[in-house]
């Protein structure tokens, strides 16, 4: 058994690899069919087994550049690149998918305003907003401010506005 997961870990690893490659790319341009969302992330999930069993079966060579500095230049700038998309930019909604954005756009004001989007009177909104248990501390308080004083799930507040309460 451990002969055929050597035998597999480096063209298992080169596979999924060029998987993510290209369903990455195709993310990053916006092109190809919605399936590419899901393969990217389930099969570059995957790719860690093989990873794991290439650099159990390779121990050797990899302490020995573990030790050098090519490996640790390396790592710490891989980890600078990567700490660059964490960096705080002062925009919460940086980089958020847009339904989330749009979201956050229309909960940031009061329900006066929001109730005509959804079709439903500023009266209705509130009771909805009320039965999700949201209150309201002024007619002109931004729902999402509501929902933060309020503790509950922003997503089923948001279902609760969506749907009457009949």
């Amino acid at each position: 058994m451990l002969s055929l997961f050597n035998r597999y870990a480096t063209p298992f690893i080169t596979g999924l690899f060029l998987v993510s490659l290209i369903s990455g790319l195709a993310l990053f341009f916006h092109v190809g069919p919605m399936g590419f969302h899901g393969m990217h992330e389930w099969l570059s999930l995957l790719l860690i087994l093989p990873f794991v069993l290439h650099v159990w079966k390779n121990w050797r060579p990899m302490k020995m550049y573990l030790t050098r500095a090519p490996m640790g230049i390396a790592m710490a700038l891989s980890l600078a690149m990567a700490a660059v998309f964490l960096w705080p930019t002062g925009d919460a909604a940086a980089g958020a998918p847009a339904p989330f954005v749009l979201a956050r756009q229309v909960l940031a004001h009061p329900v006066a305003e929001i109730a005509p989007v959804l079709d439903v009177t500023p009266e209705e909104l509130t009771a909805r907003l009320q039965a999700a248990g949201v209150a309201l501390a002024a007619p002109g308080q931004p729902v999402a401010d509501a929902i933060l004083a309020s503790g509950q799930a922003e997503m089923t507040v948001m279902a609760a506005m969506l749907n009457s309460a009949e």
